[in-house]
């Protein structure tokens, strides 16, 4: 994500989010953030159709955001941004990838648990609205440098 995609990135915010959307001015102070800050966006013929952002301060990264557009929902969008997420979080050495996600968003908790998120806790109301928010983990193991095939130069 870049200044550019800034306005389609809200117009899409607002759409999503009615309720919690971010105001314009926090993706420019998020994107501003470079040393702390990964925020990406697909595209599908030249249009924006999903985004997300990350904040990783060692040893935790923490999902800020990740959006897809219903119409391209379960094409594979929202586990392609998750998955930069995690190596952008590896890249930067976290040891953990928190996020909070509504209590009431079922589609978004299968897609977590099939990456490995595990529940921690409840934060009560934590949504305008009053939906309880769902606090999830993955513990990123070390990568390791793969061993020498045997007998390979």
């Amino acid at each position: 994500m870049d200044a550019a995609d800034i306005p389609a990135v809200h117009e899409l915010e607002r759409r999503l989010f009615p309720v919690d959307a971010w105001p314009l001015q926090m993706f420019h102070d998020e994107l501003a953030q470079t040393d702390t800050r990964r925020y990406l966006v697909a595209e599908i013929r030249g249009g924006i159709v999903g985004y997300a952002g990350l904040m990783c301060i060692e040893p935790i990264s923490d999902v800020q955001t990740i959006a897809v557009v219903p119409e391209q929902e379960g094409k594979g969008i929202g586990s392609a941004l998750l998955t930069e997420l995690i190596m952008e979080s590896r890249r930067r050495r976290a040891q953990d990838v928190l996020l909070e996600v509504r209590a009431d968003n079922p589609r978004a908790q299968q897609l977590y648990r099939r990456f490995g998120f595990e529940q921690i806790h409840i934060r009560p109301r934590y949504y305008r609205d009053g939906v309880d928010a769902l606090i999830m983990r993955l513990q990123l193991q070390p990568l390791r440098p793969q061993p020498e095939e045997a007998g390979r130069p």
